[in-house]
């Protein structure tokens, strides 16, 4: 089951086990309780929500270097509070070569708070690479706006003189029907009349109202009063 990793919690490692490499991690929380013996790779998928390749990546990144029994890879406790900071990192979109000069920076920590405090920096600087992004993303949703805006304002638009159209009682109530999803024969039968004269119908219809289709005919008389909306 995928975990979801909160920052800055309680859990840490136990003194007793192997370092990783030299420095520290920033402390973080998610996972009920550190495995207490090497996991296969299926395990460490499984525990992080990721798939094989995903750490075999990481692995060719030296973000993570696994133990070998065999050909096998089995990743100890100090690899998986590695991924727990990798992982958080990935999930709110930090880039990849961010992520490799944060563990490198740890590496090269003097303590606990040293670590905890380059990984705050980190955050605080990706969070302002959001924020610039967004910024960015409403500066051309904008624009985008505005153009649209301006191309309807500039389309040619249908006199406001102009007499609506007039349409015949057997017309208007065709243009019902079709509202309620008669079409074809149905609607024929519907009208009591035969195919042909159904089509000869529908064409003044949309002739009438200066529409494409049926469709638009129907939308255009129900806006414009002809027929209850």
């Amino acid at each position: 089951m995928r975990e979801n990793f909160d920052l800055f919690g309680t859990v840490s490692a136990p003194s007793h086990l192997p370092a990783y490499t030299a420095g520290f991690l920033p402390r973080l929380t998610g996972i009920d309780s550190l495995p207490p013996h090497p996991l296969p790779i299926a395990e460490m998928a499984d525990l992080f929500g990721v798939t094989h390749r995903t750490l075999h990546f990481y692995e060719e990144k030296n973000l993570l270097v696994p133990e070998r029994t065999g050909t096998m890879r089995v990743y100890d406790t100090a690899c998986v509070m590695r991924m727990m900071v990798i992982n958080t990192c990935r999930e709110i979109g930090m880039p990849l070569a961010a992520i490799q000069d944060l563990m490198d920076r740890l590496a090269q920590s003097r303590s606990q708070t040293e670590a905890d405090e380059l990984f705050r920096d980190c955050l605080a600087a990706h969070r302002r690479q959001l924020v610039a992004e967004l910024s960015l993303i409403t500066r051309k949703i904008t624009q985008i706006r505005t153009i649209m805006t301006s191309e309807e304002e500039n389309m040619p638009t249908t006199s406001t003189t102009e007499p609506p159209a007039r349409l015949s009682e057997i017309e208007k109530r065709c243009l019902g029907l079709m509202t309620e999803g008669y079409k074809g024969g149905s609607l024929a039968l519907a009208l009591g009349i035969c195919s042909g004269e159904l089509q000869k119908l529908e064409d003044a219809i949309m002739t009438k109202l200066d529409a494409a289709n049926r469709y638009q005919a129907a939308a255009k008389a129900i806006l414009s009063g002809m027929l209850p909306n």
